[in-house]
């Protein structure tokens, strides 16, 4: 019978359905293995390779885990919120929640068709009314525990997507969905305090089972610096501002390098800095420092900071700074290469010391003061031609000189009585968004509360979260979705939606008109999976408490920062809360390599996306299943070429006939052909062990090679090769090509077999996956003279030691002793 992928895999995809194959005993499962991949956001047509790509990964290794014996749960799902999708929709010119359902009828197709062992009676889809209940309940939790606020402040604002983003959204200054250059917008948006989480999210780093990469880009997003707070009084603030202006007339500034201080030779604020308003009479040059300000924030983030390479600025003059170490005057800057959002928005410039602060200080030509020194005492240290940033002794730094740079750190701080901090680049997460496609913010305000200083929240009076028993609040089919591009959402405009009754005092009050970032969607979906049907509650604690934290969870290495970060913090605080048992959502993470097409990262911008659907109906999925895992290691990812494909399609077509003739002679006894037949068992068995070493490894493609060695044998003795040979075999070819696996299997095996992908593992013989040589090292009175390749068991190894010209040269006499480990070692002793 002719190999027809495409009939074998319909057939089985629907039979695996029908006998819930995939769907595991939530109830009583003895060894509960939860197998997760990253969930697609449907933002196009369809499944792109480099998305079957990172599935097929992870489903490899859940069938692997299934035949040891793990009751895995494999579910699946849809990001269906947020920009990504709205965008999508606009461009085709469709209502985003009628594309929706196009959407997820093409993608659920294309999931089912490439072959995953899939829970399918657990899907969801975030867009979901019973599912984005409980995202607003989650919201309104946050609120609650002091979590969730409100506050106006500049924000990275999208000029094509009509929308603020989070700092983590924005790379390299511009929008990671879009690329478009991202501006500087002053609005009031809903933030959470993850925060108050970023030492417990650094620390517990260290006992994540994670890719290293991911761990490392987390770090340095949280990126903990420990350091000295300073304050700097300002020199003659205005006499007629009463005790307001005294207790402005200081500026604190945070620095992680306090032994540097008397090398400080100005001040820089950010332009957003509140000393530049409350000092604006004293500033004699405020036109010009207003204007600079002014042509700031019209900058885009990318433009500011290239500003910071090259150190643009101006002079508040009329002010001066005192350096609190040596009571020197110096003066005070405005520039945009200083963030408002770091540490105090002011920095102690030490040019001699930072190459930011060096190139500045060259521009304007202010002093560059040497006061850590490397080579102290031993000579003078050399004019600088860069800033040095290393370590030392003091000079120049009056009782300190001679001490060193990290024992002043602490002497210093002390002295100038600052205080020791630690400092985080993470900032809030910014959760609202000015758009349609999302789920409604669930926080009302009352303007008769908010007058009477009440609300839920002492800190923010006339906010309440929306009763839960009013969840969940349905986004409105309206047909003018289109952004605004204001600072309201489209739902502004919807009185019927924002019109609703305070939950306190039942007066006229207003609905937030925002919805949810879509990062907020993804970052609990792994909780709402064992517990999708259970209507009451966002996750059953039962099951919960089996099935969670998630075993081995694969994805992007993109979403190291984003998703990841969200979700540890959600899973911190709700176990704060006690609504779960456990800090950390995934135990392990390991990010997949991405996928080029003609050189170049795969994009629609690029033109050279690939479509597995064509691929599937020409090869069928087992063979792009299989040329995925063997074209590179899934970690690094490689580049897509078709050629590839059909060397797979010819090794599984030679599966195919090797199996069938064997069909035929199904009776007959192995050949007696023993040598032959050994070196063939030896093979087999040393296969076992590596193809499962390499799976548990993600190591696929040597797997495959492993497989590819072994059929090649098979068909070079077909005479050695009985039935329980090829099912070994199909065992292990069974989590790369399920399809033509179990097809052969259930023909091997009989019509009544169990499914391949329910049965165990092949176990190895470790006696039978020994090497038949062994290295024997040969020493001469304790010393190594030669190691000498010979075969196990050998008996006469003394002789053909003593025989190696390496060792004769160090035997002039008989041996007195000789020591011998069989099959390791051997030492003469003279």
């Amino acid at each position: 019978m002719r190999y027809d992928p495409q009939k074998i895999e319909e057939k089985w995809r629907k039979k695996w359905l029908a006998a819930k194959t995939y769907e595991p005993d939530f109830k009583y499962a003895r060894k509960p293995f939860y197998n997760l991949m990253m969930f697609p956001y449907p933002s196009a047509e369809g499944l792109h390779v480099g998305n079957m790509y990172a599935f097929t990964g992870s489903d490899i290794y859940g069938r692997f885990k299934r035949m040891q014996g793990y009751d895995v749960f494999e579910p699946i799902g849809l990001d269906g919120f947020g920009i990504h999708s709205e965008n999508y929709a606009l461009k085709i010119g469709k209502h985003p929640a009628e594309q929706a359902k196009i959407s997820e009828k093409s993608f659920y197709r294309q999931l089912q068709a490439i072959g995953n062992g899939f829970a399918w009676r657990e899907r969801l889809e975030t867009y979901d009314p019973a599912y984005y209940k409980w995202t607003q309940w989650i919201f309104a939790a946050m609120f609650k525990h002091g979590l969730a606020y409100r506050k106006k402040q500049a924000v990275n604002w999208c000029p094509s997507c009509k929308t603020v983003l989070a700092d983590e959204q924005v790379i390299g200054g511009r929008c990671e969905r879009c690329s478009s250059i991202v501006m500087k917008k002053d609005l009031e948006q809903w933030f959470f305090r993850i925060t108050e989480y970023a030492d417990r999210l650094l620390k517990n780093l260290e006992k994540l089972d994670w890719s290293e990469r991911v761990k490392i880009a987390q770090k340095e997003w949280i990126g903990k610096s420990e350091g000295a707070e300073i304050e700097f009084r300002i020199k003659n603030p205005s006499a007629n501002r009463g005790q307001l202006a005294r207790q402005e007339s200081r500026i604190k500034v945070f620095t992680t390098r306090p032994d540097t201080l008397f090398g400080a030779t100005y001040l820089v604020v950010a332009p957003e800095h509140p000393l530049i308003t409350t000092h604006e009479s004293q500033i004699t040059n405020h036109e010009e420092v207003k204007k600079y300000i002014t042509d700031t924030k019209n900058k885009s983030e990318e433009q500011r900071i290239a500003a910071g390479y090259k150190k643009t600025g101006v002079e508040l003059k009329g002010v001066k700074a005192v350096n609190p170490a040596n009571n020197e005057e110096i003066p005070i800057f405005v520039a945009d290469y200083v963030s408002a959002g770091y540490g105090t928005g002011a920095i102690m410039a030490v040019s001699a010391h930072d190459e930011r602060d060096f190139e500045f200080a060259q521009k304007y030509k202010l002093p560059i003061r040497i006061v850590v020194c490397p080579h102290y005492p031993e000579k003078t240290c050399p004019v600088l031609d860069t800033a040095y940033e290393g370590e030392g002794h003091l000079v120049a730094s009056g009782k300190f000189d001679g001490m060193s740079s990290q024992d002043a750190r602490r002497a210093i701080t002390d002295f100038v009585s600052g205080k020791r901090i630690v400092q985080y680049h993470l900032r809030d997460w910014l959760v609202s968004r000015q758009r349609y496609w999302g789920s409604p913010i669930p926080m009302i305000f009352c303007d008769a509360c908010a007058t009477q200083k009440k609300g839920e929240c002492a800190e923010m009076p006339g906010w309440y979260a929306a009763p839960e028993k009013t969840l969940p609040i349905k986004l409105p089919f309206i047909k003018n979705f289109r952004p605004t591009g204001t600072d309201q959402s489209p739902l502004a405009s919807i009185e019927k939606f924002y019109k609703v009754r305070c939950p306190r005092c039942k007066s006229w009050a207003r609905r937030e008109t925002d919805v949810s970032d879509t990062f907020l969607d993804s970052a609990w979906y792994f909780l709402r999976y064992p517990s999708v049907k259970n209507r009451k509650t966002a996750w059953d604690s039962a099951a919960t408490k089996k099935w969670l934290p998630v075993n081995m969870y694969i994805g992007g290495a993109e979403h190291s920062v984003l998703h990841l970060l969200y979700s540890r913090f959600l899973a911190m605080a709700f176990y704060d809360w006690g609504l779960v048992d456990f800090e950390e959502p995934f135990t392990r993470f390991r990010a997949h390599g991405l996928l080029i097409k003609d050189g170049a990262k795969m994009s629609k911008s690029k033109g050279n996306v690939v479509n597995p659907d064509d691929y599937i109906r020409a090869y069928g999925a087992d063979a792009i299943r299989m040329y995925l895992a063997f074209m590179a290691p899934f970690e690094q990812g490689g580049d897509f070429r078709d050629a590839g494909i059909r060397g797979i399609t010819r090794f599984l077509e030679r599966v195919w006939k090797m199996t069938n003739e064997k069909l035929k002679m199904k009776n007959e006894k192995r050949n007696n052909i023993k040598i032959e037949n050994d070196a063939l068992m030896r093979l087999l068995h040393k296969t076992i062990k590596k193809v499962g070493g390499d799976i548990e490894a993600l190591r696929y493609n040597t797997a495959i090679s492993a497989l590819m060695v072994l059929l090649n044998e098979f068909e070079a003795s077909p005479g050695a090769v009985s039935a329980e040979d090829v099912k070994i075999f199909l065992k292990l070819l069974a989590p790369f090509a399920p399809h033509i696996s179990e097809e052969l299997w259930q023909a091997v095996g009989g019509r009544s077999s169990q499914s391949i992908h329910r049965g165990p593992w092949p176990r190895y013989n470790p006696e039978l996956i020994q090497e038949d040589t062994f290295d024997l090292v040969v020493q001469v009175n304790g010393r190594t003279r030669a190691t000498i390749s010979m075969p196990r068991g050998v008996t006469e190894q003394a002789a053909a030691a003593r025989a190696h010209a390496s060792v004769r040269r160090h035997l002039s006499t008989e041996p007195k002793k000789t020591f011998f480990i069989p099959d390791r070692l051997i030492n003469f002793v003279i």
